[in-house]
């Protein structure tokens, strides 16, 4: 999900959709193009991408990231970003594509489920608020935009099964938004304060960890009700990781986290 500056929607490639437009598409085995699209990507991995996946392969989150993701840090952002590493073959195929399809199906990342509709968000820096965008943009060679199944954006994502992972996205983009500016000072992006907010952010099995085998609940108030399903629950101990960085990264205050006096 990109960020993207008010002043450029209106130039961005592809075909802008507001609530109600339509867009026509249909994707099927029968397509000759069927799985063209599942090689050589760029494709982004969001923290709910890690948690479904890593949960699917039945793997941690450091052997996921190390396995399946590059991290990389792109000219002026303050935070890196992650994708999913491509096979390394001829046609950079996804490491999860296989002559029948996508192994992963039902737990495959956000991107994939919006496809041919790419998602992003408008920040306002004085509200920090995001608000989302969407853009109808096939590929040339798809041949299912020439389908005859007229959809909009929210049929599209209860056709995918993709609410959750919208929001959840959502909920990261939110996050993301503030990296816009440089919070790390001397330190920079690579020192301890980052390190962590990464961890908090894509390493559920260490962020765990460190939420109940360090100082963590000795130095801050965390309601029981929130332990209880943080200690359970990977998407809430992700959303409880964001709720971390916004606090101790860029100090917005949370009824959540207190600090123990």
């Amino acid at each position: 999900m990109k960020s993207i500056n008010l002043k450029d929607i209106n130039n961005l490639p592809g075909k802008k959709l507001n609530d109600n437009d339509t867009f026509m598409f249909r994707c099927h085995a029968g397509l000759e193009c069927f799985n063209k699209c599942c090689r050589n990507l760029n494709l982004f991995l969001y923290p709910y991408d890690v948690v479904c996946l890593k949960k699917k392969l039945g793997i941690t989150s450091d052997e996921f990231l190390d396995r399946y993701a590059d991290i990389v840090m792109r000219p002026g952002n303050f935070f890196p970003a992650v994708l999913l590493r491509m096979n390394d073959n001829q046609d950079k195929t996804c490491p999860f594509l296989t002559l029948s399809g996508c192994s992963v199906y039902p737990d495959r990342p956000d991107a994939c489920r919006t496809f041919p509709v790419e998602q992003g968000v408008v920040f306002n820096p004085e509200k920090k608020k995001t608000v989302p965008v969407y853009f109808f943009r096939p590929p040339d060679f798809c041949l299912g935009q020439y389908e005859k199944r007229q959809l909009t954006t929210k049929e599209w994502a209860l056709d995918q099964n993709a609410a959750k992972h919208n929001r959840m996205t959502a909920l990261w983009a939110d996050l993301k938004a503030l990296f816009t500016e440089n919070p790390w000072g001397t330190e920079g992006p690579h020192g301890s304060r980052a390190k962590m907010a990464f961890m908090s952010t894509y390493n559920m099995d260490s962020f765990r960890n460190f939420v109940f085998n360090s100082s963590f609940l000795k130095r801050y108030k965390v309601k029981s009700s929130v332990l209880k399903k943080i200690k359970a629950q990977d998407t809430e101990l992700m959303k409880f990781g964001f709720l971390w960085v916004k606090y101790s990264v860029w100090g917005q205050t949370s009824s959540t986290i207190k600090p123990r006096s």
